[in-house]
């Protein structure tokens, strides 16, 4: 909790002379006041900046010149002391609890600046903005930065750098849930880049921060002088035994079958992003309405607050083109926007739109336009312009009327053409383009492809592309298309993630998205991932993970690479499917397939002369992306949906239209999966040749430090010697044995085994080596790593002066288990196996049987003589070799796993009734 506002203390320095002070120092802050009779504070005022002149542009020298007789305005020095205002705060009820929302204790400098705290989980965000405006853009200068403090959790990083660095990529992802609801509500013509900054200061492992902090940068936005439109809240909203909750806890989002994050005003929603399993639409939309009922509650609490302490906002700031210059362009270019806009394929219809605009931007900026309404004068070009006039030169005209000085000439009028400035003109020319895509779709009801709103674009899709890779599949719909790979490895591949939590995280399921600037034949940089990487990644990753079979039936670690090798559209959609097609062709054992579809909209239909019903459009293009009102993602079955994005770029949209764009979504999947079961070569939903064997086994838990050894030495001693790949071990005695072949499989097995052996009174031990000589016996090694006692009275059966005498270092013998003492430590005796022995043992059995013949008790005695002779015990379905037809399928399920009753005290091999398995088999689907 923050720490109480009454508690602040206030430091004021009193002047060490009788004059104002060039200095004041208040409660920590240190603010510079020069008077008017200051040198540097005169000449600078007189030069207006002239030393800065030739570096400034025209704009920013306005601004600053603005800066400056501000700051001449307030530079009086005010000696007395100055208490600061009390901070701010207000409870918010969300949910089952209340959050607090304190503004002016932190970042009084920043245009707004806000702490939010859930629990004791705390949010700190500021919003600050440029003095200057940059050049006008299309796209408003926004950038939002989301950091988690490992202090907040009381830990630092687990790598070499202990200061957080570049942003993680879950960090990466909570960056764009802030930025996403934002933006739309920027104000057109407002140019001052923006800055959100936002730090998690306190995480107590059970309040998740990412819905925290996207309301805290909509108060924060809200309190600044940033001239949005509303207030932006964000809620997550979970669903636990058939209960929504609102903003649950981590605790109860590990049972939750829903995670949907929702932002939006107190009267709209402006984006949702959210992963369930296979939820109806209709689930989904109660949800939605949920956390809309949750956002508008904070939203009104917020407003409240605004009035009271926010800033005025910066509206004459904003600076848009002029109004003529949308008729001018429309005058200009109409009937050719009419025609270009009908070429269905990308690439022609772009250069033609390029094309159209340079013509344009040729007329506007540099030739100058004429308004067709001009029917008369002559026009006056700009060379007629720059023409100077000799003034003695006098011109007479037939039927020239002389009144004085003023000479009206019979041959017309001259007037101006018009020119604007370049921005202004490529920036209507964007949105008048739009206008007519729109206006195209809502009045003709085709598209610019030929398609209906409903229509899909054709779909074809081929598997087994790669060789060499485990599972490939190269799907396409329209001019969309992904290329996906699918390598599986064991745990040593799983993605680590380094969280606030002090707990290591593993994915073994994690999909990566690229996009090339050749999949849209342009040129550009390549680097490291881009955040709509990252986050298309992450959308599909979530869509395909329920699907996926549980780590016990299949123990591998899965990476699927989409890459994107054309784009015109939805391609996140398209690694979905692609991602969905590739697993069954690597042998993933999925449960069902699963297809994703990306929707659009246009809002304001009457505009356009529809009946002003909002028109829903399936599998949209680049273009209807860009020039629509929404971009909503759904991906799943015919049975429900496992993942959904939505991005509103206008005033929000309300819920009958996401229940119209959601059904209309489902059709839209029921047809891509038809087609994906047209895949042709079809998946081979068998495991690759080249992918690596993995062979799973249980021991007793308290046996697996044997396995590693003393600081990893056994288990690397085992790798080496056997040429696996991999021994990954775990504390509930689970071993998993990665390698290339069965042979190499088969030896390592056969060392656990002997190291995790539990020996029992008589076990018979053949061909054990003898490991050291001491006086009163040796010391025999039964299993690697298990050594016993042989007493110097059991290594013979005649009498032995000193064990030295016969056996020396590396012998061989075999032995019998005959004790194991309350320390563990065992006893063998080799005397026992000695034909000697034997003999006088079944001279023994003869003499019982002889005294007890006709007894009543006779098959009693003999199953008590019998327990003198112990025979090897031997399996020959146990140890016969692996064969490689014989072995699982896929891997025994955990409800098998149980205490072995009869353990094998030789190598134990895979068998159908064993709890040992090697994962080498067939995608199942459904």
């Amino acid at each position: 909790m923050l720490a109480n506002p009454s508690t602040s203390t206030t430091l004021h320095c009193r002047p060490n002379s009788t004059q104002n002070p060039p200095f004041s120092h208040t409660n920590h802050r240190c603010k510079l006041s020069l008077t008017r009779s200051c040198p540097r504070f005169t000449n600078f005022a007189k030069s207006k900046c002239s030393s800065l002149s030739l570096l400034l542009s025209r704009r920013k020298r306005e601004r600053l010149v603005t800066v400056v007789k501000a700051f001449e305005d307030t530079s009086v020095v005010n000696d007395g002391p100055q208490s600061l205002p009390p901070p701010i705060s207000v409870k918010i009820p969300v949910g089952d609890r209340h959050i607090l929302v304190e503004t002016g204790h932190l970042g009084r400098q920043a245009s707004g600046s806000v702490t939010v705290t859930d629990g004791e989980t705390i949010i700190y965000t500021s919003v600050c903005l440029d003095d200057v405006p940059s050049e006008p853009s299309d796209f408003y200068p926004l950038s939002v930065n989301y950091q988690e403090r490992f202090s907040a959790a009381g830990r630092t990083s687990g790598g070499f750098f202990k200061r957080e660095g570049r942003l993680k990529d879950h960090e990466v992802l909570i960056c764009r849930l802030i930025d996403r609801p934002l933006r739309p509500t920027m104000l057109k013509g407002f140019y001052h880049e923006t800055q959100i900054l936002s730090w998690v200061l306190s995480y107590d492992g059970l309040h998740s921060p990412d819905s925290l902090a996207v309301t805290a940068a909509g108060i924060a936005l809200a309190l600044s002088e940033v001239p949005n439109t509303e207030v932006i809240a964000g809620v997550r909203v979970g669903l636990v035994d058939n209960k929504f909750i609102v903003n649950p806890t981590t605790k109860e989002m590990e049972e939750s079958e829903l995670d949907l994050l929702l932002a939006g005003t107190d009267s709209a929603i402006f984006m949702i992003e959210g992963y369930c399993n296979f939820l109806p639409e209709e689930k989904l939309l109660e949800a939605v309405q949920i956390g809309q009922d949750a956002v508008r509650a904070i939203c009104n609490e917020v407003n409240a607050l605004v009035k009271k302490c926010g800033k005025p906002k910066m509206l004459d700031a904003i600076k848009l083109p002029p109004p003529e210059l949308y008729k001018h362009i429309e005058e200009i270019a109409g009937d050719e926007l009419v025609k270009v806009l009908q070429i269905r394929s990308k690439v022609p219809r772009r250069k033609a739109l390029q094309s159209l605009e340079e013509n344009v931007l040729s007329i506007l900026t540099e030739k100058g336009y004429v308004s067709k309404e001009e029917n008369f004068g002559i026009p006056e070009t700009v060379a007629d312009l720059l023409e100077v006039e000799e003034e003695d030169e006098e011109v007479v005209v037939d039927g020239e009327v002389d009144e004085g000085d003023v000479h009206i000439k019979p041959n017309g009028r001259r007037y101006s053409p018009l020119l604007f400035s370049e921005v202004d003109v490529k920036l209507v020319f964007k949105e008048v383009t739009s206008k007519f895509l729109r206006r195209r779709i809502v009045e003709g009801g085709k598209r610019s492809d030929g398609r209906t709103p409903e229509g899909i674009r054709p779909i074809v899709s081929s598997c087994g592309l790669l060789p060499r890779a485990h599972g490939s599949a190269l799907f396409t719909r329209g001019e969309t298309q992904s290329l996906a790979v699918v390598t599986l490895g064991d745990r040593q591949m799983a993605q680590r993630v380094d969280n606030l939590v002090d707990e290591d995280e593993f994915k073994r399921f994690y999909l990566q998205y690229s996009f090339p600037p050749s999949s849209v034949g342009e040129v550009g940089r390549i680097g490291a991932p881009s955040r709509r990487e990252i986050g298309h990644g992450m959308l599909a990753e979530r869509a395909l993970e329920p699907i996926l079979p549980s780590e016990n039936d299949f123990p591998y670690t899965v990476r699927v690479e989409s890459t994107i090798t054309e784009s015109n559209g939805s391609s996140s959609m398209a690694s979905v499917c692609g991602g969905c097609l590739a697993l069954q062709d690597a042998g993933v054992p999925v449960k069902c397939m699963i297809a994703g579809v990306a929707m659009g909209m246009v809002l304001n239909t009457e505009e356009f002369g529809g009946d002003g019903t909002p028109l829903i459009l399936s599998d949209i293009t680049g273009s209807e992306d860009a020039s629509g009102d929404m971009d909503f993602k759904v991906a799943g079955n015919e049975d429900g949906v496992t993942a959904f994005q939505m991005d509103i770029k206008v005033g929000g949209i309300t819920l009958p239209v996401m229940r119209t764009a959601l059904l209309q979504a489902r059709d839209g999947r029921k047809h891509i999966l038809a087609e994906m079961l047209k895949c042709s070569p079809s998946p081979s939903k068998r495991l690759s040749k080249y992918a690596p064997l993995i062979h799973v086994m249980k021991v007793n838990p308290e046996k697996v430090n044997i396995i590693i050894g003393s600081g990893g030495k056994k288990v690397k001693s085992i790798i080496e010697e056997t040429g696996v790949d991999a021994i990954d071990t775990q504390d509930d005695g689970t071993v998993k044995i990665t390698a290339k072949d069965l042979s190499s499989i088969e030896k390592s097995k056969s060392i656990i085994s002997q190291l995790t052996m539990v020996p029992g009174v008589g076990d018979i031990y053949k061909n054990c080596e003898i490991k050291s000589v001491a006086p009163y016996g040796v010391f025999v090694e039964i299993a690697p790593g298990r050594e016993g006692l042989c007493h110097i009275s059991e290594l013979s059966s005649n009498w032995l002066p000193k064990a030295e005498d016969a056996f020396k270092v590396g012998d061989r013998v075999d032995v019998k288990l005959i004790e194991v003492n309350e320390k563990g430590q065992l006893r063998l005796s080799r005397k026992a196996l000695l034909p000697e022995a034997t003999s006088e043992k079944s001279s023994v059995e003869q003499q019982a049987r002889d005294l007890t013949e006709g007894n009543t008790e006779q098959s009693k005695d003999k199953s008590s003589a019998s327990k003198f002779v112990n025979p090897i015990k031997v399996d020959s379905v146990e140890d016969a070799p692996l064969s490689k037809k014989k072995v699982y399928k896929r891997l025994t399920s955990s409800a098998r796993d149980g205490p072995q009753k009869n353990r094998s005290r030789t190598i134990s091999s895979i068998t159908s009734k064993d709890e040992n398995s090697l994962v080498n088999g067939e995608a199942k689907i459904g």
